[in-house]
């Protein structure tokens, strides 16, 4: 009889996955891959929860000598299990993670980093207690000691002293630099460099790594989201081998098509109820530009399987709300007027033209492709590879565009603090449009306390795309629907797409066709006469596309704004 595989929704550690019946996406084809690099000492960056974590939990498994009675039970049926290195079940993995790290002030910090490195070490004495039988005299000695250089060296020389050698590994590296963006671009600066440059402990804690390197330490292995710490480390520490952006490695993490068409057959989910394109949704990462195979965040894929199974094919969210948590990093980044407009040009044209620049440091993170490039290392831009001529940076899928219309609507209310965002009222006008057809009260809505509380100054560049940007980020608010800005079909490309999510009882899907005409024209009757017109051909043509044609659940609607005041719609 076949087993049903449980999601392993957030969950990191691979021994748990493989012995408690869940569903594990085999990734070990890598470990050979690895083995098989000229270089020992790899760096792989990759977006949050795209399982670096649980990579890190294989590569512990695999090597670390305290798991070797375990190898056949968890890497048996596995890649690596049928195709073992020499090196299996053969040194001492040493674990560090640098998240939490207090980057309050230096001072916490240094605390707070060496605290870190030195707990690292004591769970590396009790994980391995069964081969270190006086641990605790070891942990007493540890504590005796005084700075980072110390307990590392204290740590190898007990590795050094059964013969064997170490695996380092290292989670979140850049967690902490991160943060100090966050806290704000000068604050965030200054504390950077005295922390990571010549004489701070990171720089101790890298310097020793790479010492060690010559006896001791085997291989090394760290993973972060960004690459800014990289620039600053390759004094002290450049030996690593920066896998991030390597054709061959493109796959290590994420899931490809097959794979999660895999994934859904294994945990048994009825694919009739899958009825949105999950592909759409959450598909599209690209690290390399040759790269064959687009990539699901995993993430993702089990938060929608995950709803599918527990609401028996009613999916209420589709978004993952966990990985709205990289809002105060990108709040930061933006707090710059020039990155404010990158990222507007990016929402208007969908894609930039932009190089990805594979390191780079906190200094220059304003830099038209660094600021680009680290948008594409947290995973809000991927490759787009249609183009062969240049290369150019995309927003990846529906998931990461929520984040970015909702984080415009955040910016807009800041930039205008007379803007009236009542959400009660919103939902409200969007249940009558959904539920009732009618779409003029949530379109008077927006034009009386949206539009009309603009200044005159907001006004003046004002446009369609404006218009467009401020209807989606109210839009996005509703789960009624799922708005798509731009959809393609044979006839061009919609404005704006209400599709209907199934659990609701919506009647009808909508396109709207959006013109704008400045206040200073809204007199002239025959501009307005030829927008309403160009607006209405336009919408024929959509209708008679090849995504619509014979289509009786879509209602079109031409919606023409004149200045603040007004609002001429009509229904096609």
């Amino acid at each position: 009889m076949k087993v049903v595989k449980r999601i392993p929704y957030a969950l990191t550690n691979f021994e748990s996955i493989r012995t408690e019946n869940y569903l594990y996406v085999d990734k070990t084809r890598f470990i050979e891959l690895l083995e098989n690099e000229d270089t020992k000492y790899h760096f792989l960056i990759r977006p949050r929860k795209f399982g670096k974590s649980l990579f890190l939990s294989v590569l512990d498994h695999y090597y670390d000598i305290r798991h070797k009675d375990k190898f056949e039970q968890l890497f048996g049926d596995l890649y690596i299990g049928q195709h073992p290195t020499p090196r299996k079940s053969d040194m001492f993995v040493v674990n560090f993670e640098f998240s939490g790290i207090d980057t309050s002030n230096i001072e916490q910090f240094n605390n707070s980093f060496a605290g870190a490195v030195r707990g690292s070490i004591v769970k590396f004495l009790v994980e391995h207690k069964c081969i270190i039988e006086n641990y605790k005299e070891f942990d007493e000695k540890l504590y005796k000691l005084h700075n980072v250089r110390d307990y590392l060296e204290f740590a190898f020389s007990i590795i050094s002293s059964f013969g064997k050698k170490a695996y380092v590994v290292i989670d979140e590296y850049d967690h902490f630099a991160n943060d100090m963006i966050a806290a704000g671009r000068y604050l965030g600066e200054e504390q950077y460099k005295k922390t990571v440059w010549a004489g701070s402990q990171v720089r101790d804690f890298y310097e020793t790594l790479k010492a060690n390197s010559r006896t001791v330490i085997d291989k090394i292995f760290i993973t972060g989201i960004t690459p800014i710490m990289l620039d600053d480390l390759t004094s002290g520490f450049n030996i690593s081998n920066n896998l991030s952006i390597k054709e061959r490695y493109n796959e290590i993490l994420g899931f490809t098509k097959e794979e999660v068409e895999w994934i859904i057959e294994a945990c048994w989910i009825d694919k009739s109820l899958i009825t949105n394109d999950i592909e759409y949704l959450y598909n599209g990462y690209l690290f390399n530009e040759d790269a064959k195979n687009k990539l699901y965040n995993p993430t993702m894929i089990f938060h929608y399987l995950k709803e599918l199974r527990d609401n028996v094919g009613k999916v209420k969210n589709y978004i993952d709300h966990n990985l709205k948590t990289d809002y105060g990093r990108l709040r930061r980044l933006i707090s710059n007027g020039n990155n404010k407009e990158k990222l507007r040009e990016l929402i208007e044209t969908k894609s930039v033209s932009a190089k990805i620049i594979q390191q780079f440091s906190i200094e220059y993170v304003n830099d038209y492709d660094n600021f680009f490039s680290l948008l594409f290392y947290m995973g809000l831009l991927t490759i787009d590879n249609s183009s062969p001529f240049r290369q150019r940076l995309k927003i990846p899928n529906y998931s990461i565009k929520t984040m970015f219309w909702e984080y415009i609507e955040h910016i807009e209310r800041e930039n205008n603090p007379d803007l009236f965002f009542d959400n009660s009222m919103i939902i409200n006008t969007l249940e009558t449009l959904a539920y009732d057809n009618d779409v003029k009260p949530f379109l008077k809505y927006f034009q009386e306390n949206i539009l009309a509380n603009l200044s005159n100054r907001d006004m003046q560049n004002f446009s369609e795309k404006n218009i467009k940007i401020l209807l989606l980020g109210i839009l996005f608010q509703s789960n009624l629907y799922l708005p798509i800005s731009e959809l393609e079909n044979s006839e061009g490309y919609c404005d704006i797409y209400l599709q209907k999510r199934t659990i609701y009882p919506v009647n009808y899907e909508w396109v709207w066709e959006l013109k704008y005409i400045k206040t200073a024209d809204a007199e002239k009757q025959a501009l307005i006469a030829e927008k309403q017109q160009e607006s209405i051909t336009q919408l024929k043509r959509y209708k008679n596309s090849t995504f619509f044609k014979d289509r009786t659940d879509v209602r079109y609607l031409s919606v023409v704004f004149v200045g603040k005041k007004d609002c001429l719609i009509e229904e096609v």
